[in-house]
């Protein structure tokens, strides 16, 4: 197995004060090297020591930060909403971080905002070779959502801008030469309020950023029956056992519920329910499971309750109802252009008793168009996360969410 290598920053001009000394996060930072398991300070220490890691501040709230990597493709790999001292939200993958070394089909390092590419699985797959079979033998997660390190652009205290090129091939035998750019950037509490109307953040910690993905299309023209990309955005997240996903639903552009819990089998009736105006799942780490809505019912927004530490996880993306989605199973497509926008992942043992995790994801996709030369498709994926105590969070959660956090999270 390769190693893989580290992304420096400090070689960009302009940059070196910025991503390599002397800068107030920094100096913080190294004061928390010592920091307990589970602290924002605690995983930047361990992230400095195997690559080169960005720290963004709010530009108001000093307390809110991310840590991002542009040798994991501009990847935030965790936040925090109260400081080096405070919860690190993403969940990282400890063990092959530390190993140094690649490994086969793909490198799960974590991180709460990542990006990928759809289709993952069908006849326009980019993930298997033109006439492979559909087996985790021929799988490949293209180096540009892998492996591959992004250029760093642009970087200030609250925003970084990274990207890269790459030319891919699809199952159907269609070359995409491809610009992929990711922007990313932490909101101010002026900010999160604006998008929070109506809502009381008295007492509560909040960290919130943004990530725009844009891909450009650099090459030949793209055509609807030999296969486009869409973006595809997840984020991995520390599972409790009292952890809840909830992904709300609308009934305006299909009477009928589309939901798709039937990936890794159905999801049992003890960790999913079908609530009003939400599908709510166990985070739990304990039972590998995924769900999936259609644009039609989705709702722009998803997110997580944690009881145990008081954490409310809201996710707010780009979502176009009527749009066309790519479906990503490992199978060839009748309607390829019928996938999810919205999905959630629990993790869990596979048959042989082993796991990657445990984790939780929540996933968001592009709806999709062909791309002429020059043409772009942009993605915003929204991360936000609120600390506090269950009667402030609550009347965030029926806002946003749907759900009543004291009577509908109750298994």
């Amino acid at each position: 197995m390769k190693t893989f290598p580290r992304f420096t920053l400090c070689t960009l001009t302009g940059l070196l004060l910025l991503a390599c000394g002397g800068t107030k996060t920094d100096q913080k930072t190294t004061q928390t090297m010592q920091a307990s398991q589970g602290t924002f300070g605690h995983d930047v220490a361990f992230l400095k020591r195997h690559q080169d890691v960005l720290v963004l501040t709010s530009p108001d709230n000093d307390s809110a930060q991310i840590a991002v990597i542009g040798a994991y493709q501009g990847r935030v790999m965790t936040s925090t909403a109260n400081g080096a001292g405070g919860n690190s939200f993403g969940w990282i993958n400890y063990k092959l971080i530390e190993s140094g070394r690649y490994q086969p089909h793909m490198n799960a390092f974590g991180g709460e905002d990542r990006i990928w590419l759809s289709p993952e699985g069908g006849q326009f797959s980019v993930y298997f070779k033109p006439a492979a079979p559909f087996t985790f033998d021929e799988w490949q997660t293209p180096a540009i959502i892998d492996t591959t390190a992004y250029t760093l652009d642009k970087a200030t205290g609250s925003e970084a801008v990274f990207s890269k090129t790459a030319s891919l091939t699809n199952h159907a035998g269609v070359t995409f030469d491809i610009r992929i750019e990711r922007k990313v950037s932490v909101f101010s509490k002026t900010a999160i309020a604006g998008l929070f109307p109506d809502t009381d953040l008295t007492g509560v910690n909040v960290v919130g950023y943004e990530t725009a993905n844009t891909l450009e299309n650099t090459g030949a023209d793209w055509h609807r029956d030999k296969g486009v990309l869409g973006i595809w955005i997840l984020g991995m997240f520390t599972p409790s056992p009292k952890t809840t996903i909830i992904a709300p639903f609308t009934s305006t552009y299909s009477e009928k519920l589309l939901l798709t819990d039937t990936y890794f089998g159905k999801v049992p009736a003890d960790r999913l329910k079908v609530l009003d105006q939400a599908v709510i799942m166990r985070a739990d780490g304990n039972h590998r499971s995924k769900i999936g809505l259609a644009g039609l019912s989705a709702r722009p927004f998803a997110g997580s309750y944690d009881a145990g530490k008081g954490v409310l996880t809201i996710v707010q993306y780009d979502l176009s109802p009527t749009g066309d989605y790519l479906k990503s199973t490992w199978e060839q497509h009748n309607d390829p252009y019928g996938g999810d926008a919205l999905n959630a992942y629990n993790d869990g043992p596979l048959a042989d008793g082993s796991q990657l995790g445990p984790f939780y994801e929540l996933e968001s996709n592009s709806s999709v168009k062909a791309l002429k030369k020059g043409e772009t498709l942009t993605h915003h994926h929204r991360t936000f996360h609120f600390e506090g105590p269950a009667d402030k969070l609550a009347p965030i959660a029926k806002a946003f969410l749907g759900v009543d956090l004291q009577t509908d999270l109750n298994w």
